[in-house]
Parts: structure tokens; sequence; C-alpha cells
């Protein structure tokens, strides 16, 4: 074997094995049914209803804060259809606004759409988080990309809601969101 084969098979195998982990030890490795029995649950007629505050942070692919934001959203639900209006702005001073419509099942599956999603997001709410899995279609001015997104959300027992969000391009992590979500009083 030549020390290039032998250098490129090495780091096949490398490559091999940060992708198992990712895939089994790492955050996408989660599943709602992790959170089965667990409390407090997660409804998200409930907690994504009415006036919410959001406050959140992004990060690069670096792992440094590139962005901060404050959104203001609105949740509306009619039984199992449901609307959640967000309005995001952001340290740069730029804004944002994006309405989720989404429908619920009665075994706590989610359909997601938005005007910037492609396709349908879809997830499930279980015992105390909900997982949602889409694919976001970024602004022309942020480049257009599609980058694959997972959202997990967890309920704590003041009705706060801890946000945490992977971009994906390609397979690769691009950026990550956490904020929390707390209702407000008008």
């Amino acid at each position: 074997m030549t020390p290039f084969l032998f250098l490129a098979l090495g780091a096949l195998v490398i490559l091999g094995l940060a992708l198992l982990r990712s895939r089994t030890l790492a955050f996408a490795a989660q599943r709602p049914a992790d959170y089965a029995g667990k409390g407090p649950l997660l409804d998200p007629r409930r907690d994504l209803a009415g006036p919410l505050l959001c406050e959140g942070v992004i990060y690069g692919p670096t792992g440094r804060v590139t962005s901060r934001f404050v959104a203001d959203m609105e949740g509306r639900w009619d039984g199992t259809s449901g609307v959640l209006t967000e309005h995001f702005r952001y340290d740069s001073g730029a804004t944002d606004r994006r309405e989720w419509r989404f429908t619920l099942g009665n075994d706590g599956t989610l359909r997601a759409q938005a005007d910037d999603v492609v396709g349908t997001g879809v997830g499930k709410a279980e015992g105390s988080a909900l997982c949602l899995r889409y694919r976001l279609r970024l602004q022309d001015d942020a480049g257009g990309h599609v980058l694959d997104v997972i959202d997990w959300m967890y309920r704590l027992e003041n009705g706060t809601i801890i946000n945490r969000s992977q971009f994906r391009k390609f397979g690769i992590k691009v950026a990550e969101l956490v904020a929390t979500l707390r209702r407000i009083e008008r």
C-alpha cells in the first residue's frame, strides 16, 4: 500500500467515525420519544399561543456569536390549526417577519409551513419537548441558500421554552440558534 493510499484510507476512516458520532451522539440524534413521560408537558396550542417574547443569539460555524435578536410573536389556535406570527429585530438593525401555519395531529405530530420554508416541516411534540425539521430558504441578501434545520423546544416548569436550532448545508453545521420564548402580558 502506498503512503498516499494509506493516508487517504485513514482520512476516510476518521471522516466515517466523525459522521457516525454526529448521527448517534450529537444534537441530531435526539428523538421526541426520548422525552415521553417527562414533564412539564409541552402543548403547542397552549405554549405557542398569545403574545410571546423571544430573545436569542445566533452562532456561526466557528461557535462565535454572529447575531443577537429579539422577536415579538403572536400565536393563535383554532382546534388543531395554528398560526404563529414572528417579528424579528436583529442587533444589526435588520428586521424580518415569518408566519408559521401549523397543523397538530392527535398523536402530537406537527406539520408546519411558512413562505420561506421549502415544502412542509414535520415534527412531533412529546413530553416536555417538541422537535421540528424543515428546509429554510435564506433571503437573497443572505445568499438565498436552502438550509436543513432542526428545531428543538424544551418547556421549563415556569412555562418558558428554551429553543435550540441547528442549520446545516450539505450535512455541515453552518449556524446554531439558542433562544427563550416566554409569554408576556399586554
